[in-house]
């Protein structure tokens, strides 16, 4: 319904324009015909022919009743089709303009054209959306120079640890195991954002196969969970799963993982020390529905609709650790098993919603994203 609103405007312009073009026809057409049948086109049509053949009266005459008088009904309505070719070529180049103006906003979209698209204001919604994609795609560009920078900085970190760690010959055990460990921390960084960087790429520029198999949902959590309770453990975290027994789902585990794996990391990051993150699975209409709960500070509305962006980040202080990758991929592949993966946050708790369908469509390829 809103999108017919949008365009409401421009469906008020064609319409008068079709009606004004339907009466100037009209218009044309009965001026014409009024003409021919008072007989003033006949006076006019034999003074014509007098004056540049050279004809007398009577054979003017006579040639205008053979040629003009049998054939009217035909000419008039040679006449009427000329006219309304002549109104409608008009009306259709009317109409592309508007064409041609979308056409020239992606020229301008597409070359980084500086300054805002312009459209007529029958198109204001499209230029509204024209405009929004381009300042995403600005930023998004900024945001990757500054991933990039990032990437260099976590370099130049580790390249004079190391440094120090070879040239400085007296350095004390304590001070090197230091080192050490800054070093081996800022690997794992680059480590993560290398992948993250890779992953995304794969999911955004080919087309992915997806490899179906059956598996015990409940049993995947748990074994997910078990293997994140280092992570929960630094910060006092404890984590419930409340589910069935046997959830079966059919999916590409794999990559279904690592969507369950963002998600619990995320949630892991952002809880208050000492909380409890929840994760609750159950089936509402033929779709498996995944909720992943914390409690920690509620993010805000304008950023809550922006967290699944690539490379957009909560936290953007340098001691801040994630690429701003994770979300975007767990969207990335949920998208890619027909499902939809939303965020809600509200007095101090978020919630992160996964909803599958129960099986798998048919065909395992997946579209490209």
């Amino acid at each position: 319904m809103k999108h017919k609103k949008d365009f409401r405007l421009l469906g008020i312009k064609i319409f008068l324009r079709t009606i004004g073009a339907l009466l100037a026809a009209a218009a044309v057409v009965s001026a014409v015909w009024s003409v021919v049948l008072r007989g003033s086109f006949a006076d006019g049509a034999v003074a014509l022919l007098q004056i540049f053949p050279g004809m007398t009266y009577d054979t003017a005459l006579s040639l205008y009743e053979r040629i003009f008088r049998v054939h009217r009904d035909a000419l008039i309505l040679l006449f009427i089709a000329l006219v309304s070719a002549g109104l409608f070529l008009m009306f259709l180049r009317w109409i592309t303009r508007y064409f041609e103006a979308v056409s020239a906003g992606l020229d301008a979209l597409l070359s980084d054209a500086s300054g805002e698209i312009s459209l007529p204001p029958e198109l204001l919604s499209i230029e509204r959306k024209m405009n929004l994609a381009k300042h995403r795609i600005i930023l998004q560009k900024s945001e990757m120079r500054m991933a990039e920078q990032r990437k260099n900085d976590l370099i130049m970190y580790l390249a004079h640890d190391l440094n120090l760690l070879r040239d400085e010959k007296q350095i004390s055990r304590e001070l090197r195991e230091k080192y050490l460990s800054v070093s081996l921390a800022k690997s794992r960084q680059l480590e993560d954002l290398i992948d993250e960087f890779l992953e995304i790429a794969r999911y955004s520029l080919s087309n992915i196969t997806l490899q179906y198999t059956q598996i015990n949902l409940t049993r995947l959590l748990e074994q997910l969970l078990y293997e994140f309770q280092p992570v929960l453990d630094r910060k006092g975290l404890t984590c419930r799963l409340v589910a069935a027994d046997d959830i079966q789902l059919k999916c590409d585990a794999d990559r279904m993982q690592r969507v369950f794996d963002n998600l619990l990391r995320n949630a892991a990051g952002y809880s208050d020390d000492g909380t409890e993150i929840v994760v609750e699975v159950r089936e509402e209409a033929g779709a498996l529905v995944l909720e992943f709960s914390n409690h920690g500070a509620a993010i805000p509305k304008e950023r809550l609709e922006r967290i699944f962006e690539q490379f957009y980040r909560l936290d953007t202080g340098r001691g801040s650790k994630g690429t701003g990758l994770g979300l975007a991929v767990a969207r990335q592949i949920v998208a890619l098993h027909n499902g939809t993966i939303t965020a809600e946050s509200e007095d101090g708790r978020t919630v992160f919603t996964v909803t599958l369908p129960a099986s798998a469509p048919q065909g395992e390829r997946a579209p490209a994203s």
